[in-house]
């Protein structure tokens, strides 16, 4: 009886080790033991960390994620990652990744300033380029995109010098915002400042040559602690006379789109005066954009959760108009009078202006992107518009067939609000990336 049952278990133990089925999973379950006893034996494991499966560098595909932890490359372990945890853990994956993003950025600096001066082809000068286009050699797209390649060769990244009359503050604060105005000569900024809060100043651009390079601020003792959702500059007096500002809500202080003129920084219009904050109250904006239509002439508008309001400062009239979904990005039309909105849904509506509010009938055009719309941009001819969303997808679209026309690549975006820019003279499109790639 013993023998018997012997016989059977030694039977059985040869059909394994000869079926390939039973090889490869004791394979892999031998593998897996080893790896688990070696990651053991490696290091100590604290009540704040985890041991580590596998030996791969953090990021690669050998590193699997575990919820709750967060894998260091350097020291090649896990470490608990909980934010409701009782012991001040200043780690987040937030901050992880942007210590990673950081340390790329400088990393590619010191590449970029190790590298040599990209070098043209022989004989591919400005001049050369002309001469054959007026001759017939070059077809406009050749010389459209050989004039592209030279522009693009012969940039250079140079640091500029920013003057002020408090250079302590330059030194320690840093921007959160940076917006140009129409034709590119000031820049308005948001500083985020040590005390809490944030101040705001304008950068004018006009002293910028070469070989200097110092630009000045003009600053103001207004400053809030409220966050800027967004923010827009505003033609109430003049070309670019007001910045229009959309203001978070705090404690019992309600949200508000405000507008602060210019003057209050630095007068560049004969006959400006300091003028006034004026304030709306409208909470929750997440767009603003304010209207050159003379169909629409004092008007500004504001994305909100699922509603769109226009409100003409001078008159104080306000149209809503509901939505399916959060706003995120507006530019109004200049020849037309329409309302472009891109939604994190995805949807890309225009909102024809001289309907009301009641009924159906106000959207005029309707576009779909995969993935929340961060900014929307219409050409001068206002037959096309880009757009950009969360997914890093850049859009050109046809107004008159709706249909997507081409699709820029390259561009890196998971779930920040990143905005596009257009330079239609230069056929430039420039967007920075969370891959700290423009």
């Amino acid at each position: 009886m013993h023998k018997n049952s012997l016989q059977n278990r030694r039977r059985r133990r040869r059909s394994h080790q000869q079926n390939p089925w039973f090889r490869q999973q004791g394979s892999d379950e031998r593998g897996s033991l080893v790896a688990q006893q070696s990651s053991q034996d490696s290091g100590h494991v604290g009540d704040d960390e985890a041991p580590s499966t596998s030996s791969g560098a953090a990021g690669s595909s050998s590193v699997p994620d575990l919820p709750g932890y967060y894998f260091d490359p350097e020291k090649k372990r896990y470490f608990r990652l909980l934010p409701g945890h009782n012991n001040c853990n200043p780690l987040t994956k937030e901050g992880i990744r942007q210590k990673e993003m950081e340390s790329k950025r400088l990393q590619l600096l010191e590449e970029e300033d190790k590298q040599k001066k990209k070098i043209a082809r022989m004989g591919f000068n400005a001049s050369s380029l002309l001469q054959k286009s007026k001759l017939g050699f070059l077809n406009v797209t050749s010389y459209c995109r050989l004039a592209h390649e030279l522009r693009v060769s012969c940039m250079q990244r140079k640091k500029v010098q920013i003057q002020s009359s408090d250079p302590s503050a330059l030194a320690s604060d840093r921007f959160n915002l940076i917006l140009a105005d129409t034709n590119s000569d000031r820049l308005f900024t948001v500083n985020d400042v040590k005390v809490g809060g944030s101040k705001y100043g304008i950068i004018s651009l006009r002293g910028l040559k070469t070989p200097s390079l110092k630009v000045h601020m003009h600053e103001n003792l207004y400053f809030t602690n409220r966050k800027v959702n967004s923010v827009c500059w505003a033609s109430l007096n003049h070309l670019d006379s007001h910045i229009l500002l959309c203001l978070m809500g705090i404690a019992e202080t309600p949200g508000c789109a405000t507008l602060l003129p210019a003057s209050l920084f630095v007068s560049s219009h004969p006959g400006d005066r300091p003028g006034m904050l004026c304030s709306f109250r409208i909470p929750g904006a997440w767009s603003c954009a304010w209207s050159l239509n003379i169909q629409a002439n004092n008007c500004f508008s504001t994305g909100l959760s699922r509603r769109v309001l226009v409100t003409n400062v001078v008159t104080g009239h306000r149209q809503s108009f509901g939505t399916n979904s959060d706003v995120l990005a507006q530019q109004f039309a200049l020849m037309a009078p329409l309302l472009f909105n891109g939604c994190r849904s995805g949807e890309i509506f225009a909102i024809d202006l001289r309907c009301r509010n009641q009924g159906k009938g106000w959207k005029a055009t309707r576009l779909f992107h995969d993935s929340a719309v961060t900014s929307v941009q219409i050409l001068q001819e206002e037959q096309n518009l880009m757009a950009s969303d969360m997914a890093g997808t850049i859009k050109l679209w046809d107004l008159r067939t709706t249909k997507c026309i081409r699709q820029y690549e390259g561009h890196v975006n998971e779930y920040a609000y990143l905005p596009l820019h257009v330079h239609e003279e230069e056929g430039i499109v420039v967007a920075v990336g969370q891959d700290c790639y423009t």
